[in-house]
């Protein structure tokens, strides 16, 4: 029970970080130490779903890991439901405090994550430049507009689900770019199950299939693999600073203006620019609070045992 209860504790915080845009999911399951066993068991869904079809219930949820992907998610989906509205309230009234909470955050886990590769070279070294260059290209590109028609919305969520499991890039802010975040949130308010019915679809062959190659990669090259992976989470910073201008706006499904792109400052002049308070006592004690965070995840991973009831 106690094992299950910081599965789902992880799924929670999971959760909280994909209702943040720019922050992924897939970094909180890193630094909490299920990030390899989540692979693993989406990889292994397909072939679960082919023992199930052949009768054999208790095989398929082994393969699966089903147990754990149930609590896990069940955690992530809590998350969403509970904590969606009070997240998006301190992102709009407490950014600065909110963003440096989890810019310590995602810092210290650049570290963590690092510290695992166990010997740099130049290959390594240009994962995790290509890693680096391509989370910030992806915090300051332009938006684009895709079509929405329904085999370009299927894609979109292939694309976008990625960023599930892609520590550093978040899948609302992928939609965002593509130009399609009004799109799917416009279906959903007004159920157009025929739009839903196919981003879902998209959304998993996208999780199945990325799945399985991080997870091939990481046991073939984990080295280089792991140093993109840094590169991405430290790339990502650029979406995550706390002070920042608005350069351009867009309307969410609420019609409310919300910020599309902005640029970061420095406390100083976000003063000067905003007329606020930079708060910069209480973001640097919120970001040493997200430091904390991670090394206490950390610590709490390195007590479980090792063995999960798996065949590793």
């Amino acid at each position: 029970m106690k094992k299950h209860f910081l599965l789902y504790a992880k799924g929670m915080a999971m959760g909280a970080a994909d209702v943040v845009p720019g922050v992924s999911g897939g970094t909180i399951a890193f630094i909490s130490g299920i990030y390899d066993e989540l692979l693993r068991s989406i990889a292994s869904i397909p072939e679960a779903l082919v023992l199930l079809l052949r009768g054999k219930l208790k095989d398929a949820w082994q393969m699966a890991n089903a147990t754990f992907l149930l609590v896990l998610f069940g955690g992530i989906l809590t998350s969403i439901v509970t904590l969606a509205r009070v997240i998006t309230y301190l992102l709009e009234h407490h950014p600065v405090p909110v963003w440096s909470f989890f810019f310590g955050l995602i810092l210290v886990s650049c570290y963590l994550v690092g510290r695992e590769i166990r010997r740099w070279n130049w290959s390594r070294a240009l994962s995790f430049l290509l890693g680096m260059a391509f989370a910030y290209w992806i915090t300051v590109a332009a938006p684009v507009q895709w079509g929405s028609d329904l085999p370009t919305l299927f894609l979109a969520g292939a694309i976008a689900i990625c960023a599930m499991i892609l520590p550093g890039v978040s899948g609302s802010f992928i939609l965002l770019l593509l130009g399609l975040y009004s799109v799917v949130l416009g279906a959903v308010k007004e159920l157009d199950f025929a739009v839903l019915g196919v981003f879902a679809a998209g959304c998993l062959v996208g999780l199945l299939s990325f799945a399985r190659l991080l997870s091939w990669l990481l046991a073939r090259w984990r080295d280089l693999s792991l140093a993109f992976l840094t590169g991405l989470m430290l790339g990502s910073l650029n979406k995550v600073w706390p002070w920042k201008e608005t350069l351009s706006w867009r309307i969410d499904s609420k019609g409310a203006q919300v910020p599309l792109l902005q640029n970061n400052l420095l406390p100083g002049h976000f003063a000067e620019v905003s007329g606020q308070d930079p708060q910069l006592l209480l973001a640097v004690l919120l970001a040493a609070g997200g430091i904390a965070l991670v090394l206490g995840l950390e610590w709490l991973a390195g007590r479980q045992p090792a063995d999960d009831g798996r065949a590793r």
